[in-house]
């Protein structure tokens, strides 16, 4: 409650947090389960398209080509935003970045609304690689940007926002994809293009709100402006130690520059960091919660749920990992991030497997299907409780502020490709392994359980220093730390 309290006095910084998050991963989630609506309507485009063009209909498996290539763009584009979002954020700083990412927004929205007057299910496509990399844009810099915005004793509930904003969005999604309102035959055009409203809403508020004190201190050596910032978003609190504790780290990074994605994994001093940032990277997509939201209706109907219910029944998943993300948001500062992550995943794996089973015994038993559909539901409570928020804030604490941008690159890179093979996959996984679908993920979510319990470092509460000095002693047993170190391993040949 302190904690709330806190964030409460400093209006500036939930300002920052919504004008943020709304065109961040609020857009994610949204383009996520928004896709999912028009599923059948934009199939038939495709189809009445090429049969216009050619004067044959597309078979079969060539419209379900189609169709997971209009998925499957979307995390494709996402990665080249997730590598695009480096650069962006050093040389452009976190704000900035974030403003200039919705060019991306306005040409997919611009394509999506003009498609089928256009006859082009190709510009369909297109948006969707564009709203795919202002996606991962958006997700990589908005967790930075509000990492190094908020206090230490805030850090993990603000970075938090970025999972109730992605859940937020694909609550948004499923609503406004409902046939009552833009989810019918006529208007999946508008549909597709709503994305344009929150990018919108973000170009309309962002620049009232600072840059990230950090940035502009470590990166742009403008003491004046990060104390200018930090006051707006701290209000009346006293800034002397948080100023101190900003300028020690400066100290540790002067000197250095910005590292590159591949120097990340030569450096034996970031073992422990990348190897987290891989596994549990990995394992968020890998685990199967966003192909549930792409393919929420194909999932559905494998459960046996009625064909008129089960936009209502898709509406529940997002409202379920909302609820979860705000629930996780509440107690990670009294929890920590290795708890949440650790149960997380354990419950996943349970879930998983009982909706596994309910599929095998649903001809055997009626009521085996809403089973599974409530198997689902705690399935996606459980991510949301963990997973979804805690996975975005290892780059931010687990890597200094050299680190950081590439962290997000590798982080996003590996993200974003995981969720492209899914996308891709996920159909053919459906016909191939019919009730045991589930499977796969579940060997992925008893993995990342084992690694958050045993590997992964308790950051709750600490500074950036004092995590940096911790993760020091993790990487190099035995070994004490100078306060001048700075993150590259000492040549052996050179040491006294």
């Amino acid at each position: 409650m302190r904690a709330l309290r806190r964030l409460a006095q400093g209006r500036v910084l939930l300002l920052t947090i919504c004008a943020a998050g709304i065109g961040g991963t609020f857009q994610f989630g949204y383009n996520l389960s928004i896709i999912n609506a028009p599923t059948l309507y934009v199939q038939e485009f495709a189809n009445e398209t090429w049969r216009t063009r050619t004067g044959q209909p597309l078979p079969d498996h060539l419209v379900l080509l189609a169709w997971s290539l209009i998925v499957s763009l979307y995390p494709l584009g996402g990665l080249l935003g997730a590598l695009l979002a480096g650069p962006l954020a050093v040389t452009l700083g976190r704000k900035k970045s974030l403003l200039v990412n919705n060019v991306f927004v306005l040409a997919a929205a611009a394509l999506f609304g003009f498609s089928r007057r256009a006859g082009s299910f190709e510009m369909i496509m297109l948006g969707r690689l564009l709203v795919g990399i202002s996606a991962g844009v958006g997700m990589n810099i908005q967790p930075m940007y509000l990492g190094e915005s908020a206090p230490k004793e805030l850090r993990g509930a603000v970075a938090m926002t970025s999972a109730i904003f992605t859940a937020l969005g694909l609550v948004m999604g499923q609503v406004v994809g409902l046939r009552e309102l833009l989810g019918g035959p006529q208007a999946w055009p508008l549909l597709l293009a709503s994305c344009l409203v929150p990018g919108v809403l973000q170009l309309a508020s962002l620049p009232l709100l600072p840059e990230s004190p950090r940035y502009l201190l470590i990166d742009c050596g403008d003491p004046a402006a990060c104390r200018a910032a930090l006051q707006r978003l701290r209000g009346p609190a006293d800034l002397a130690g948080e100023l101190a504790e900003l300028e020690q780290e400066r100290a540790v990074c002067r000197g250095g520059r910005a590292r590159r994605p591949w120097e990340l994994f030569r450096e034996r001093a970031l073992r422990r960091q990348v190897a987290s940032l891989v596994v549990l990277g990995g394992a968020m997509e890998l685990c199967g919660n966003d192909a549930i939201y792409a393919y929420a209706s194909a999932v559905f109907s494998q459960a046996g749920i009625p064909q008129d219910k089960i936009q209502y029944a898709a509406i529940g998943t997002g409202g379920c990992e909302l609820l979860a993300t705000l629930l996780s948001c509440l107690v990670i500062e009294r929890a920590g991030r290795r708890v949440l992550l650790t149960g997380g995943y354990g419950l996943m794996t349970c879930w998983g497997s009982v909706f596994t089973v309910a599929l095998c015994l649903q001809g055997s038993f009626s009521w085996m299907a809403y089973l599974a559909m409530a198997c689902i539901f705690a399935f996606i409570l459980s991510f949301g409780i963990g997973p979804a928020g805690v996975t975005g804030i290892l780059a931010t604490e687990l890597f200094d502020q050299m680190a950081r941008p590439a962290a997000y690159m590798v982080c996003g890179a590996l993200m974003w490709t995981m969720l492209f093979l899914v996308g891709l996959v996920f159909p053919f996984i459906m016909e191939g392994l019919s009730h045991f679908i589930y499977v796969p993920f579940l060997c992925v979510c008893v993995c990342a359980a084992v690694y958050s319990g045993i590997f992964l470092p308790e950051t709750r509460g600490k500074s950036f220093m004092e995590i940096s000095e911790e993760l020091h002693r993790l990487n190099f047993p035995g070994r004490s730390r100078g306060p001048a170190w700075a993150g590259p391993e000492v040549v052996r040949s050179t040491e006294l």
